[in-house]
């Protein structure tokens, strides 16, 4: 028991001890607390009591509410170039749309022309076959089988070839040569000598004869028709015209 007491009276001398140590250590914790507060080139002063108020600067605030600004600036600026871009976008696509249309308008209008030229001429081909096939053919000209038809037919046909002559000049050197006779021969001139006897209405030889022979006439110096345009045509060629022949040629 005496034991137990002695232990008890240590143990609050320590304590007592332990409570002044810690109240002494506290207080200078506070008083480094506070020197350590207060900035280094600041006065201190008991003298002066606290205001209640708090003093701050306004330059931190301006400088936000200026790069809040810009920033909302500088997205308008760019909300508005898209903006541009995407009017100049919708402006070429309707552009290009209305330079298609007009491309394939043309186009259209071109087919249809081509078409309407072909259906045209289709028509008129048709309209001409058709005015062909009901055209009268036109009768073919006859001449009498005799002296004034062959002289008639042969001034046709020289007239197509441009053989100057008249039905007068033909029938005056026809009486004088042959008399209107188209198997009429001379076996006694000196052609007739030479081998190459005159022949016909026209008393032609057989080289002027087939030198003078009009194209769509017979070949035979016989025929009266070619024999009359083949001594026409080579009265034209010497003398101008069979008009001009007054006696043998």
């Amino acid at each position: 028991m005496l034991k137990n007491t002695k232990n008890r009276g240590l143990s609050r001398a320590i304590t007592k001890r332990q409570k002044i140590a810690i109240a002494g250590v506290g207080t200078l914790g506070a008083a480094a607390l506070a020197l350590s507060a207060v900035p280094g080139n600041a006065q201190t002063t008991t003298a002066e009591a606290p205001t209640g108020k708090v003093a701050y600067s306004t330059e931190q605030i301006k400088d936000v509410k200026g790069s809040v600004t810009d920033q909302l600036a500088s997205t308008n600026v760019k909300a508005e170039q898209a903006a541009a871009k995407h009017k100049a976008a919708v402006a070429h696509a309707k552009h290009e749309a209305a330079v298609a249309h007009a491309k394939h308008k043309a186009a259209v209008a071109q087919a249809k022309k081509k078409a309407e030229a072909a259906r045209e001429a289709k028509e008129a081909a048709s309209r001409s076959a058709k005015r062909a096939a009901v055209k009268p053919v036109a009768a073919k000209k006859s001449y009498a089988n005799n002296l004034d038809g062959w002289i008639r037919e042969a001034l046709d046909i020289m007239k197509k070839h441009d053989i100057p002559g008249t039905y007068h000049g033909l029938h005056k050197n026809i009486m004088r040569e042959s008399s209107g006779n188209p198997n009429a021969i001379n076996n006694w001139d000196i052609n007739a000598q030479n081998g190459v006897p005159s022949i016909g209405l026209l008393q032609v030889i057989k080289p002027t004869f087939d030198a003078y022979h009009v194209p769509g006439t017979a070949k035979s110096q016989y025929d009266p028709v070619a024999n009359l345009t083949a001594a026409a045509n080579y009265a034209a060629d010497r003398y101008g015209s069979i008009d001009n022949v007054n006696s043998a040629y």
